[in-house]
């Protein structure tokens, strides 16, 4: 059974912009291949039906990152039937995405109210595939049937028709804003991501590298900046007064949701941004975090400015640096980026 709704994965996808596309026989394998992806940002995967009790391997795959890491979104790719598509709903995919347009699974995936992405290569599959109830139609071969410029004149007629080109889009900063700046919604790509050689050689770490590669140039083609605001601001116990007092004046003032870590408090309200409280130092003055879209884009931007930074601190799903001078006023300022 389906653990996110419909709207939360086509949500999320338009999002993200980013669907990795695999298959490993492999179970272990498989589990890095999805946190691999997931470290990168791209929480949206697709695992091919492919071979032999590959249902097996998912619905394992599937429990496991049910426990592990919740957030993730497993979908179901290659199924050209409405049997094999109960079988992976049964199993916990969270969208069905296939090759071809088959009204079957169209209408199973109605009932249960799981996104259906088919394929399609003209103007009237794709039609017949949005009276069917599909919001993401995927173009494929991409590549074949006109590559960005079928996606352009696509749209030109039919705007509210959303994208999702899969074969032929490159792990390329020139590919991917190629198809985006065409106006595909979000991209599937396959082993031009998850490559063969990263696989075998058990570099996961590179894949993940990838795939915040792929999510920048996204954000580029989508004109989204590289410092894209202020994401927490970070106050110091003073003299009299400790950071739990100062995190519960704040939750009890504006009530603020406190999440307590090893060194801080974290206070968020319902919309962006959040006050960092640490629990214990010196009386210092408050330090500002600047989220950013890339973390290496934003370091290498930064130095060429000639601004110098500490060294960075990068640990799973997380990297950050402080500005070696604070700003003018002697706040300290540290870029922050978190997928």
């Amino acid at each position: 059974m389906a653990r996110f709704t419909r709207m939360e994965v086509l949500n999320s996808m338009m999002e993200i912009g980013l669907v990795p596309v695999f298959y490993h026989k492999e179970l272990e394998t498989a589990k890095k291949i999805v946190q691999a992806c997931a470290e990168g940002g791209a929480k949206v995967v697709e695992f091919t039906n492919r071979g032999d009790f590959a249902y097996q391997t998912f619905t394992e795959l599937a429990r496991f990152f049910q426990s592990e890491r919740p957030d993730v979104i497993l979908g179901v790719g290659s199924v050209v039937d409405a049997p094999t598509a109960a079988m992976y709903i049964a199993s916990g995919a969270n969208f069905v995405v296939g090759p071809i347009f088959n009204q079957e699974v169209a209408r199973l995936c109605n009932r249960r109210k799981i996104a259906y992405s088919p394929g399609c290569g003209s103007a009237s599959e794709i039609s017949d595939t949005e009276e069917a109830g599909v919001e993401i139609v995927k173009v494929f071969p991409g590549k074949e049937v006109g590559g960005p410029e079928f996606v352009k004149n696509m749209l030109g007629p039919c705007p509210w028709t959303k994208i999702m080109p899969t074969g032929g889009v490159d792990a390329t900063r020139e590919s991917i804003h190629a198809w985006i700046k065409a106006g595909a919604a979000c991209l599937g790509v396959g082993s031009n991501l998850i490559t063969k050689e990263l696989v075998a050689s058990g570099d996961f770490a590179g894949i993940t590298k990838k795939v915040e590669s792929c999510l920048w140039w996204i954000k580029e083609a989508r004109g989204v900046p590289l410092f894209t605001g202020v994401e927490h601001l970070g106050l110091y116990p003073v003299d009299g007064v400790s950071g739990a007092e100062i995190a519960e004046w704040y939750a009890g003032t504006f009530g603020f949701a406190k999440k307590e870590g090893t060194s801080s408090i974290f206070l968020s309200g319902g919309g962006p941004g959040r006050i960092e409280v640490m629990k214990e130092g010196p009386s210092v003055r408050p330090h500002v975090a600047v989220r950013v879209s890339n973390f290496e884009e934003a370091c290498k931007m930064l130095k060429e400015k000639g601004i110098k930074l500490e060294e960075p601190k990068i640990k799973s799903g997380v990297k950050s640096a402080f500005l070696a001078e604070p700003d003018a006023a002697g706040n300290r300022v540290h870029i922050l980026y978190m997928p």
